[in-house]
């Protein structure tokens, strides 16, 4: 049987993709379940210091396996429990890692597979990319935490027109409208550009990169003084790792600093 999730590593980076090339990726429970463990343990992983994300094949991910959702209409008493079961989880999973994730956007994402995409910190495209908001194509809400990530990343009234028309965003657009980080000349370039971007972000202050991440999820949204707490404790716990102390110190002394994580 053939890995739903395919897991490499390289130069502090872990590589995860998604291996349903036939099925455009399409997530069935079994990519749900590996997806769930692959997160899990990467935020125990030392070695671990960046996540790269991107799908086998001609696309990224085309969301939910319809085929496998209307086998669950048909038997289930709640074919939509996946939502808590499984990518509320995910969510939760990917948004709390305390390490850069950059999705290598090869081609179509849609539904579940474009929210996947947003949840990443940064997103790398080709000319094919694109993003569909696909749920009310099929009479669906949002999922997978894009009610959450797209307001945020777009603004309002770009997030509605996006879920409520449920049109493909070509990679042009997507790159005006900062859901692109860089848009790279051709297709085949994506994951290699990903790849070498997160092992630039490997090389840093991976604790700072951390922090930065749970201080914004509180002050993207959060009230002044709570945003202000989180910014201290953030500075309390960067503040006491060694990356910290050998950056001041290679700063006064005119020097590049090296950063280990610790």
């Amino acid at each position: 049987m053939t890995d739903p999730l395919l897991v490499d590593r390289a130069d502090g980076v872990t590589t995860l993709t998604l291996n349903r090339p036939d099925a455009l990726n399409a997530v069935d429970l079994a990519l749900k379940l590996a997806l769930l463990d692959a997160f899990e343990g990467l935020a125990a992983d030392r070695d671990c210091r960046a996540v790269v994300i991107t799908g086998a094949g001609r696309a990224f991910c085309v969301g939910q396996d319809l085929k496998e959702h209307v086998e669950s209409l048909a038997g289930a008493e709640m074919p939509l429990d996946t939502v808590v079961e499984h990518f509320n989880p995910l969510v939760r999973r990917v948004v709390g890692l305390a390490k850069p994730v950059v999705a290598a956007v090869n081609g179509m994402a849609a539904g579940a597979g474009a929210s996947l995409a947003l949840l990443a910190d940064f997103r790398i495209g080709g000319p094919r990319t694109s993003l569909l908001m696909a749920f009310a194509n099929v009479g669906l809400a949002g999922d997978t935490g894009v009610s959450w990530t797209l307001p945020r990343l777009v603004g309002h009234a770009k997030a509605v027109e996006m879920l409520m028309l449920a049109q493909p965003v070509p990679a042009p657009e997507l790159h005006r409208l900062g859901l692109l980080t860089r848009l790279e000349d051709t297709d085949e370039a994506v994951l290699g550009a990903a790849q070498e971007f997160a092992a630039r972000l490997a090389a840093g202050p991976t604790v700072a990169f951390g922090q930065i991440k749970r201080q914004l999820l509180i002050g993207g949204s959060g009230p002044l003084d709570q945003a202000l707490n989180a910014e201290a404790e953030a500075q309390r716990t960067a503040g006491a790792t060694d990356d910290h102390r050998n950056a001041v110190n290679a700063f006064v002394a005119k020097e590049k600093p090296t950063f280990t994580g610790t």
